[in-house]
This record gives C-alpha cells, structure tokens and sequence, in this order.
C-alpha cells in the first residue's frame, strides 16, 4: 500500500512539475496556452465577437419574406438585404485588414462591433428601403473589422499546438450567432414588427461588443507594419506566390456562396405550397447551426492530428449529401438534410481558413482578409444570384445552382489542396 502511495505522490509531483515547465515556457514564450489563465477570457471574447457578427449579418436571413410584403419587393431584391452587408463586408476587408497591421488588432475589432451594433438599431427605424439598405451596408462595411483581425489575432497570440482548436471555438461562435441570429428573428417576428426585431438584435449586439472589449487581451505579437500603398499591395500580391492560397481563396468563395444560398431561400419554400409553415418556424429549423457548433471545433482538432488535406474534401462531400437529402419533401428530412450540410460546411470552413493563417508567412492580416473577402463575396453575388434559379425551378433550380458551385469545390479540395503538404 506505501509502495502504491509513493507512487502515486511520486507521479503526481511529476505532473505538478511538467505543468509548471509548460506554464512557464507559455509566459516565456508570450503565447496564450490551453489550460491557462488568459485562454479562457480570450475564446470568451472571440466567441462573442465572432457571434455578434453573424447575428447582425443574417438576422434577416428568416425575414426576407417579411420585407418582401413590407416594401413591395420580390424575392431577389429582399435578397439584398443580406447581399448588401454581405458585399460591402467583403470590400471593407480589403481596408480593415492593412488598417489592423498598423494599428493594431484589438482596438480594430472593438470598434466594428460597436459601429455595426449602432448601424442596425438605426436600420430599424429607417422608413424607406432605400434607408435600410444603407445602413446594413454600413454595418457590414464596420463587421469587416472584427472578420479581418480575428484569426490573425489568434495565429499571433494563440500557442501553435492549439491553433486548430482555436480557431474551431472561435468559428463555433459563428454558427450559434448564424443559428441565433435567424433563431431570434424566424421566432419574433411572428409576435411583433420586424423592426422591433432588429432593434432587439442590435442591443444584444452592443452588450457583446462591450463584454468584447473588456475581455479580450491586448496583443504581444503584433509588430506594426507602415501604412503605404506599396506595403498593402505587395502584402495583397505576395499571398498569389503560395501554392495554396488562392485555392483556399477559391474554396471560400463556392462553399460560402452554397451555403448563403440554402439559407436564403429555404424560407420561401417553406412558406409556399405545399407546406405554408409559419415564420417562427422557418427560424426554429436554424437549429441546423448547432451541428455546424460542434463540427467547427472537432474538425480542426481532427487537423491538428491528422492534416488538413487529407480530411478537408470529405465534409465538402458530406455538404453534397445533405444538399440531395433536402430535395425530399417531408419536414423532417428537409432538417436531416440541413443539419449535414451545415455540418460540413462549417468543418470545412473551420479547416480552410486555419489552413490559410498556417500558410500565410508574410502580412497575416491580409492574407484572412482575401481569404474572408472571398467568402463574403461567394455570399453575396451566390446569395442574390441563387433567386434567379428559384424562379427558374424552385429548389430544385435552387439546389442544381449549389450542386454546382459545391461540385467545383470538391474537385478543389479533392484534387489540387489533396496534394499540398500540411501547413
């Protein structure tokens, strides 16, 4: 029994020593490390500032049917109102990001969330279309801030060994506020006017945006770079030298561009024939983003192991298999089908975008800015893009339009990104 229990001290004074080695090495080093003080305040944060901002982008994802009745407008042109954001996100991403490599990350991403918060509570009381539509692209323009820096921030401050899971938790933030954002609205607006509902959104949103700014740890490996032409364009030009770059860049644009399509226009079908379900709950089958919460952070722990390349095309996959199921007619596997697709859409979005910060080796913040522009513009030309193959054919049309903009993807992912060794 003695033996036993000198063992037991002897091996529990070893692991007690190798923590104290790997604390000491994280301080050293100026690292933030799992398991210590600063990682769960900084994943807090970023969890935030990363559900803000899908909560203000698609919280009238749901409502499009809403304005549509509301401002007279068709299908297409409601649209917009996602497109909008969307698009001039993926422009202020080219800005933002150089203005971060100057001025540093945190302040940059504290003053996107309250600009975009302050944009959509004054979206709410815009009387014209017109109005609206100016004020959620100010709030995208201002999103592009906290898009641009974010997993910048964590490649710099985040230890290497726990990158991938990371930026997993960091992207689970996005899923719960895609799936919050369209949750809130869908249910609400049954029960009151819309722009009460996006007045609701964004109170929540500056409450996180505050909690943001109070949690988040300054920088320690930001070295600023001198804001001139000639530095964004060679940091913009040399991200093309990499061989896996612009096919990231690529990736990003077809499979955010399907995804926005889904959920653009799943509501329409639900509302019509031979459904007619009600607007709360159309919301409440954005519950689909709870797998995509789960499947964000499991895959880039998978990648930490295992590489990206070699599991990077098999969710591009599963997202084609979720995309057939929903051409089915029950409910039921209507939901299947979105809660696969959602699944590999967030996993391979997980993958991709920590694969662009691991191969990026120069001007980091640029190179998540191409890689987000590229993703916020798939959203927003596929998004409004995806209405003309609704009125063509309904969600079948709707469906062929993702299938082929998933099927260029997988021959991305599985041929030309396959080959390229792990970053």
């Amino acid at each position: 029994m003695s033996r036993h229990t000198s063992s037991d001290i002897h091996n529990a004074t070893q692991a007690a020593n190798h923590q104290l080695a790997r604390e000491a090495e994280a301080v050293e080093s100026g690292f933030i490390e799992r398991g210590q003080r600063g990682y769960r305040p900084t994943m807090l944060a970023l969890f935030l500032g990363a559900f803000s901002t899908f909560v203000l982008l698609y919280c009238v994802q749901p409502l499009l049917p809403i304005l549509s009745d509301a401002f007279g407008i068709d299908a297409a042109t409601s649209s917009l109102s996602l497109s909008v954001a969307t698009g001039m996100l993926a422009i202020g991403l080219l800005i933002t990001g150089p203005i971060s490599d100057t001025v540093g990350r945190k302040s940059v991403m504290s003053v996107a969330l309250l600009a975009a918060a302050v944009c959509t509570l004054i979206a709410a009381a815009m009387p014209s279309w017109t109005g609206v539509l100016v004020m959620r692209g100010l709030a995208g323009l201002s999103l592009s801030g906290l898009c641009a820096v974010a997993m910048t921030y964590l490649n710099e401050e985040i230890h290497p060994r726990y990158i991938g899971l990371s930026m997993g938790l960091y992207i689970s933030g996005s899923s719960i506020g895609g799936m919050s954002g369209r949750l809130i609205s869908g249910v609400m607006v049954d029960w009151m006017p819309w722009r009460i509902v996006i007045a609701t959104i964004g109170v929540v949103a500056l409450v996180a945006a505050l909690l943001f700014m109070r949690w988040l740890p300054p920088s320690r490996h930001f070295t600023p770079r001198a804001l001139n032409w000639r530095n964004v364009v060679s940091g913009f030009t040399v991200q093309f030298k990499d061989r896996g770059l612009p096919l990231l860049f690529l990736e990003a644009f077809l499979l955010m561009g399907g995804f926005v399509t889904l959920y653009n226009y799943i509501a329409f079908r639900l509302l019509a024939e031979p459904y007619h379900v009600s607007q709360a709950l159309v919301g409440v089958l954005s519950v689909a983003y709870l797998s995509g919460t789960y499947s964000s952070a499991w895959a880039g722990s998978l990648a930490d192991k295992l590489g990206r390349p070699r599991i990077f095309w098999l969710f591009i996959a599963m997202m084609l298999v979720g995309l057939a199921i929903t051409l089915f007619e029950p409910i039921s596997l209507i939901l299947i089908g979105m809660l696969v697709f959602t699944f590999g859409f967030f996993a391979a979005h997980s993958l991709a975008s920590g694969w662009v910060g691991q191969r990026a080796r120069q001007a980091k913040g640029q190179a998540s800015s191409l890689y987000l522009f590229s993703y916020y513009l798939g959203s927003s030309v596929a998004g409004t893009l995806g209405g003309a193959f609704w009125y063509w054919g309904g969600w079948n049309g709707v469906a062929l339009f993702i299938a082929v903009l998933l099927l260029a993807a997988l021959a991305i992912g599985g041929l030309s990104l396959r080959r390229l060794e792990t970053a």
